[in-house]
């Protein structure tokens, strides 16, 4: 009771020692998260010349560009490009808005109807564009949000339907920006004279040469001092991203020789047949050799559950695996081969039937497509059953009158391939079509016609011509792909998680050796990489990398892509800003030697003429003639434009200094001046200036902007 009334008495000491403990750690966590603390925001991907990028936003539409990459495309991969239009569009509407450049409503009306007058959708009975129906399109868009509407093809959402406007007027506003600045870009006639001048104006040189490679390089001693100096007079050339290098064993989750001979094991009840016990009742696989063509396709795909579906079609002996094709190509029909190892599966083929088959085929065909047929443009209009009903009629037409087939190809067919030589295929291999349209033109005869179906729509084929006659083979095949087990996985994480554990005692590189690991480094990661030379798309390890507290010499494990693990160890922590002189000696040796070399030149050539010095340095006395200032090269020297842009200083017959060239120490004499006579107009040579200086304008405009613009990127912290 007394240690209560303790407590009671000096309740406000207690509260107060409380309030202090919450707020050092509040503290803490701002000073953690500075971005908290500072008042930046979280949710901002990027600020643009002030102007932010919402990370919401930003997601919404990076969702949308992965969907229209399709599977094969990462999300990073959709980010960037999300960005790099962000950054884009940024950078533009800044221009815009400092120049005043707009999209008025009449003039987006005309935007509109230039970009949908096409769509059916929005055409009246005349097929002429109805601006009421673009309006209640719209309206019904924005109603039933955010559920999508068919148009065309595709469907929309009324979102999708507010950037597609707003990515109108942007690139309506950037036409006009580019516009003026092309018209600002034009060559004047006095900067066409100038051109023309350093064309024709030449010099007849003599030269000599003292070349850099007269003094070997271990005569030039080369300090750090030397490469910091170079570094700093030459910053922009070695500014470097910060980077991360790494090193990684990596733990492949590979089927063992135990897995591939148990799934060789298991193609036994295939070969011999077997009685299956399931369910209280007695189930038999026939034997792969007793099961009849009729029946194959069932047998492969559903009985022996193969991996590869069962294609009922006739192949020559180049289509069959190359390393088994000589022993599946001689076996009789109803003979098996296998099992055998084709391309990471367990085989196991039948040959099921032969025939004589052209080795080439010569046809012609128009090909009409219907809605939602693979490549069908978006003006196809016809359904599926309407195409046939079209198709079958022009059969009927090339049928009675052959000579009108060209004028049909013409007229009907889509397949833009074929259209301009009539529809005409010439002589082709069986693999080259899509197997309808194969099988009918090397399993029919010259002269055949008739429709064929195909995902592109129906074919109206006539076989011209087929050339050669050799046998060709039906096969079916069951194929399993060979994988690691439960007890290979099992033991590919215990030798990941032991490599793991020799870590905490041992240093990377010894505890690989140890085990025969294969270590592979991999330098200079970026924050915003994805990629991982041999581990594929890994961007978890490099967020790990690049973490604040992420240390040289701490290592992780991750799972990588197709299975298995990396252990993964920093090795290096490059941080933005002037690389390391180290790093910097490769490239910048040369140009540091060449500079030392250059004055030990100097300092011994003590002649005042070109035949002095060559005298003096054993060098010869070279001629160059008709060089001129756009193209300035020298015979025998290469492109020197120090040495020519001296040379069109002197007068004739005078004697240059010495000049520091790119290859060498020069002296230059000049022998002859030749200045072409000037054109009456030089509006010609302006014109194709001008042309030159339009066509890189675009790039050149907003690249120079983009440079200047004053970008934050936060990307590394969203992805």
């Amino acid at each position: 009771m007394a240690v209560l009334n303790k407590i009671r008495q000096r309740s406000l000491f207690l509260i107060l020692i409380i309030a202090l403990a919450l707020f050092s750690f509040v503290l803490t966590d701002l000073f953690r998260n500075s971005d908290a603390l500072f008042g930046a925001s979280q949710d901002v991907v990027a600020t643009v010349n002030g102007q932010n990028i919402n990370r919401n936003e930003f997601m919404a539409k990076v969702e949308n560009v992965q969907r229209q990459l399709g599977p094969n495309a990462t999300s990073t991969t959709a980010m960037n490009r999300v960005y790099d239009q962000e950054v884009r569009r940024a950078v533009m509407t800044t221009q815009f808005e400092e120049l005043g450049l707009s999209v008025e409503e009449d003039q987006m009306r005309d935007l509109l109807q230039q970009n949908f007058a096409s769509y059916p959708e929005f055409q009246n009975e005349a097929g002429l564009f109805d601006e009421n129906k673009l309006t209640e399109f719209v309206a019904n868009l924005k109603e039933i949000s955010p559920e999508p509407a068919v148009l065309g093809n595709f469907q929309i959402r009324y979102s999708d339907w507010v950037n597609n406007e707003s990515n109108i007027a942007v690139s309506a506003q950037e036409r006009t920006y580019y516009n003026m600045v092309k018209a600002g870009v034009n060559a004047t006639l006095n900067e066409a004279e100038v051109d023309y001048k350093l064309e024709n104006y030449t010099r007849d040189l003599q030269y000599v040469q003292v070349p850099y490679s007269t003094i070997s390089d271990s005569l030039v001693e080369v300090s750090k001092g030397d490469i910091k100096a170079f570094m700093n007079k030459n910053k922009k050339k070695y500014e470097v991203e910060a980077s991360r290098d790494i090193r990684f064993v990596q733990f492949k989750e590979e089927p063992s020789l135990d897995d591939e001979n148990n799934l060789k094991a298991e193609f036994d009840q295939f070969t011999n047949g077997k009685v299956v016990f399931e369910d209280g009742k007695n189930d038999t696989i026939q034997a792969f050799s007793r099961v009849k063509a009729e029946n194959m396709e069932d047998y492969i795909n559903f009985t022996a559950d193969s991996d590869v579906d069962y294609v009922d079609t006739y192949v020559k002996k180049s289509a069959l695996p190359t390393a088994v094709a000589d022993s599946i190509y001689t076996m009789n029909v109803g003979q098996v081969y296998g099992p055998y190892r084709d391309n990471g599966m367990m085989k196991l083929t039948k040959l099921v039937a032969e025939r004589q088959m052209p080795d080439s085929a010569k046809v012609r065909h128009i090909l009409i497509p219907y809605m939602g047929a693979s490549s069908a443009g978006p003006d196809v209009t016809q359904t599926e059953a309407q195409a046939r009903k079209t198709a079958d009629s022009v059969l009927a037409i090339v049928k009675a009158t052959p000579s009108k087939f060209p004028e049909l190809v013409t007229a009907l067919s889509s397949d833009q391939g074929s259209v301009d030589n009539g529809g005409e295929y010439d002589f082709h291999p069986s693999t080259q079509m899509v197997k309808p349209f194969s099988d009918f033109e090397f399993q029919n005869n010259v002269g055949d016609i008739d429709v064929v179906q195909t995902q592109f729509g129906f074919h109206i084929i006539e076989i011209l011509d087929q050339k050669g006659s050799s046998r060709a083979v039906k096969v079916a095949t069951i194929a399993r792909k060979i994988e690691p087990s439960a007890e290979t996985i099992d033991n590919v994480f215990t030798e990941a998680s032991k490599f793991e554990m020799a870590l905490q005692d041992g240093e990377f590189q010894e505890a690989a050796n140890a085990k025969d690991f294969k270590v592979r480094p991999v330098n200079s990661i970026k924050v915003l990489d994805e990629n991982i030379p041999g581990l594929g798309s890994q961007r978890p390890i490099v967020r790990w990398a690049f973490e604040e507290g992420t240390k040289v010499g701490d290592y992780k494990r991750f799972s990588v892509p197709g299975g298995g693990y990396a252990v993964v160890q920093v090795t290096k922590i490059t941080k933005k800003g002037l690389m390391e002189p180290e790093n910097a000696s490769a490239s910048a040796l040369a140009e540091i030697r060449k500079e030392k070399k250059a004055e030990m030149i100097r300092e011994k050539i003590s002649g005042s003429t070109i035949e002095e010095v060559g005298k003096a340095e054993g060098a010869r006395i070279n001629t160059a003639a008709a060089v001129n200032m756009k193209n300035p090269t020298l015979s025998g020297a290469g492109q020197e434009p120090k040495v020519v842009g001296v040379a069109f200083g002197l007068n004739e017959g005078e004697t240059s200094s010495l000049i520091e060239g790119k290859s060498g120490v020069f002296m230059v004499k000049v022998n002859k001046i030749d200045e072409a006579a000037g054109l009456d107009n030089y509006q010609s040579v302006a014109n194709r200036l001008s042309t030159t200086r339009v066509s890189a304008a675009q790039t050149k405009v907003y690249n120079a902007l983009k440079e200047t613009a004053d970008i934050e990127d936060n990307r590394a912290t969203f992805y």
